[in-house]
């Protein structure tokens, strides 16, 4: 029998999915879970597919049944279970032999074990994908950090199972190390940012309209065939208007407002915190999913508080629903703008060389927040990879000048009539601080110096770095 081409452990939804995609598209795939019957069930199911698996009930069994140097991906729970399936592994490998973390892990886990597998003989693969279900089986988009050799040992099965657009595999190396991880997380990391504004402009339409679930549907439907044509605006659009089976009613208005998160988004703000870029969409994205989580805490505040007296005064109710497109595309614009901003910086502490233009190019299909203007990004980035922010360049700099007053107008009326908009708010204020050359932070420097004598830069460049404070320090 011939050996298979890839090897999988961890048979559960994603990894099952993978597995069957892998053997769809024509390569030998052995594939081996702690829990034999599930390996045995999996192989049941596979029906056509069976001639493409091989399913194997020890780790002795698994290694022997791949073609070396053996690309093995690891489709656990992220974290502690990944380094102790790899301790497990490491006795039956062999030089050149590749472990593939395809797992939701944080970066810095992959670099820690990229380094410790260094002098070993073995390599490791951090490899993000995205799509979920549906895209695990039928195209994720696939985002690689590794060493070059060990991505063109896994380049042709993952080119083949990868989401397609244009024909154009969505799947690329991104660099060392952690570098496919890191992008998956930005990549999350915006996914919060562009969940999270729909949910306020959804709360928009609800509160401050009083529009049903299923007019509120019939909105982002309108919209999904515009410019905010995108999975998250096609979907929404689906649960809006799906009915209660038990109810017959609204399956939204019976969902508790409670968000769960499994840490990308977090993460995502971390690291833009600790290299100094601003990714102000993503932290409230993040911060509002905390606050949804208090359930208890809000329902006690309302009590006490009462929710603010104001309305959503709109005089023409088209002609706003209208701003809120415009408005939503441009915060959008904003949270993408942050993402690739933070991916440029960490290329460079990193020293990966993360190729913005391919980035953009992998995620126009597979991913989550697959949109239309990807297309668009990959243009702007194509012609300027190594422009600073998105927002300035030409396409960019366009789109948000004439939409950036919808925005201002939409943010206006919901803080008025008492509805968050957190998100949202943030991405205005990053265009407002973004674009003025002379902002408030000498205030900020004057204080510091005042308090602690920390210096500061004079615009007339004149070697005095401290302020004539004297006996004030002590007032």
């Amino acid at each position: 029998m011939a050996q298979a081409e890839i090897g999988l452990i961890g048979l559960g939804v994603m990894g099952s999915n993978l597995a069957l995609n892998i053997a769809e598209k024509g390569n030998k795939i052995a594939v081996f879970n702690r829990t034999v019957d599930a390996t045995r069930k999996f192989y049941a199911e596979a029906g056509e597919l069976q001639g493409q698996i091989v399913p194997c009930e020890t780790i002795e069994e698994f290694v022997a049944a791949i073609r070396p140097p053996r690309p093995i991906i690891i489709m656990i729970k992220a974290g502690d279970p990944v380094d102790q399936q790899m301790e497990l592994l490491k006795p039956y490998l062999e030089k050149n032999d590749i472990m593939i973390d395809a797992g939701n892990a944080n970066f810095r886990d992959t670099m820690r074990r990229f380094e410790n597998l260094k002098d070993s003989g073995l390599t490791f693969i951090g490899m993000g994908v995205s799509g979920g279900e549906e895209g695990a089986r039928h195209g994720p988009s696939i985002m690689v950090g590794g060493t070059e050799d060990s991505w063109k040992r896994v380049e042709k099965v993952l080119t083949s199972i990868a989401a397609k657009y244009n024909e154009d595999p969505c799947v690329a190396w991104l660099g060392e190390n952690g570098a496919g991880h890191f992008v998956k997380t930005i990549h999350n990391g915006i996914e919060y940012a562009d969940m999270q504004m729909i949910a306020e402009i959804y709360g928009i339409l609800r509160d401050g309209l009083k529009m049903s679930a299923t007019e509120i549907g019939e909105v982002f439907g309108t919209w999904n065939r515009g410019r905010l044509n995108s999975y998250l605006i096609e979907i929404t659009e689906k649960v809006l208007k799906a009915a209660d089976p038990i109810t017959g009613g609204p399956i939204v208005d019976l969902i508790l407002d409670k968000a769960g998160q499994k840490g990308t988004g977090k993460w995502s703000a971390i690291e833009a915190q600790n290299m100094g870029v601003p990714a102000t969409a993503i932290e409230a994205a993040v911060a509002a999913r905390s606050i949804s989580s208090m359930k208890e805490e809000r329902e006690a505040a309302e009590k006490v508080l009462g929710l603010p007296g104001g309305e959503l005064d709109i005089a023409d109710k088209a002609a706003f629903v209208k701003d809120l497109e415009s408005a939503l595309l441009a915060a959008k614009i904003g949270a993408y703008a942050q993402g690739f901003a933070v991916m440029s910086a960490a290329s460079k502490e990193f020293g990966w060389n993360l190729p913005m233009p391919t980035i953009a190019r992998i995620w126009r299909a597979g991913c989550i927040i697959r949109s239309q203007f990807l297309d668009e990004i990959t243009t702007a980035f194509t012609k300027d990879p190594d422009v600073a922010n998105l927002i300035v360049t030409p396409a960019f700099a366009a789109m948000v000048k004439e939409t950036d007053g919808a925005l201002r107008r939409v943010v206006s009326a919901a803080v008025l009539a008492g509805l968050p908009v957190p998100a949202l708010a943030s991405a205005l204020g990053y265009f407002d601080s973004y674009r003025r050359s002379r902002g408030t932070a000498n205030v900020i420097q004057a204080q510091r110096d005042f308090f602690g004598a920390h210096g500061f830069d004079r615009t007339d460049g004149k070697d005095s770095h401290h302020g004539p404070w004297g006996s004030g320090l002590n007032a």
